[in-house]
């Protein structure tokens, strides 16, 4: 079913893969899906013959299906042309379980606004197709009572800043996560359940092995991201290695230092780490990395005087 959808639009929609802006139902008032026999627009549904009757009432309750779920989707403020493209599986998923989701997560007790919704699903589209009672609501019981999210407005608040976790298999990737943040210590993973739909094979341990590999024992790499969760979701190639070098090459400092402040790696290496270390060697001043770059600006600019003065 899902490739005659893919058919059909393509070939009543040639301007599709054209069309650069957001489209929605009500500017294409050529795209009719309900087929007049007496006009020209039988021309994207040619007249039944007697050896194509099977055929053409499939096509009809295609067309008329989808003619529905675009309405519905367009009412919710959710352009399904675009969507589509996206998420083909959308073509193929009955309006009733489309509608059993936007129900469930835009009534109590999950109650996300429209708004909340449509941001969802731009950014997780598999929610609207993935089954309600099998897949989406295992993992809300999950986040609420496994990982233990407090209460409904801090599960919204996960989900707006992970939408993806929706996407995920409870079995699969979530609890296996959940386990493997438990054992390294981070005991209250309801406050990092954006790490969640990360796969510890792929994300979670490469990290842990590189510092490793710089030379820092399992543990005490370990207890740096236990420390510093956050660190999990930041890219080795673009984000450690060219602050690692400058730390070490630039500033002279031990690599061992962001042990003790793992929070080096959340600050702007041009904005933050660079401007504040050229200012402190412009007054021969040094600073302990927590001082030099979680100081705000004013008083990182008085600490500088108050050294430069008492040299």
């Amino acid at each position: 079913m899902q490739q005659e959808a893919l058919s059909f639009l393509s070939s009543s929609l040639p301007s599709l893969h054209h069309h650069h802006l957001p489209l929605r139902f009500h500017n294409f008032p050529s795209l009719s899906f309900k087929p007049n026999p007496s006009s020209s627009s039988s021309l994207l549904f040619p007249p039944k013959s007697p050896d194509s009757s099977s055929s053409f009432s499939t096509t009809e309750t295609l067309e008329s299906e989808i003619h529905e779920k675009l309405l519905y989707l367009d009412s919710l403020g959710i352009d399904f042309l675009t969507l589509i493209n996206r998420h083909p599986p959308l073509l193929s998923t009955a309006i009733s379980a489309v509608k059993s989701v936007v129900d469930y997560m835009t009534t109590p007790p999950i109650n996300f606004t429209l708004q909340d919704f449509r941001r969802l699903v731009s950014m997780c589209p598999e929610l609207l197709t993935s089954p309600l009672t099998s897949h989406t609501i295992p993992i809300i019981t999950f986040l609420l009572r496994e990982v233990g999210v407090d209460s409904i407005f801090d599960l919204r608040q996960a989900l707006r800043r992970r939408p993806r976790l929706l996407a995920c298999n409870v079995d699969y990737q979530l609890r296996p996560t959940l386990y493997f943040l438990q054992r390294i210590g981070i005991l209250d993973p309801h406050k990092h359940t954006y790490l969640l739909s990360c796969s510890v094979e792929q994300k979670l341990l490469p990290r842990i092995d590189y510092f490793e590999k710089l030379g820092f024992s399992r543990r005490s790499a370990t207890v740096m991201f236990k420390r510093f969760p956050q660190l999990f979701n930041y890219s080795i190639s673009e984000n450690y290695e060219p602050k690692l070098e400058y730390l070490v090459v630039e500033m002279g400092r031990d690599v061992r230092e962001v042990l003790e402040f793992p929070q080096y790696f959340s600050f702007s290496l041009e904005n933050r780490i660079k401007p504040r270390h050229m200012a402190c060697v412009e007054k021969g001043v040094r600073f302990p990395l927590p001082v030099m770059l979680k100081t705000n600006e004013d008083g990182f600019r008085d600490r500088l005087e108050v050294h430069f003065v008492l040299k």
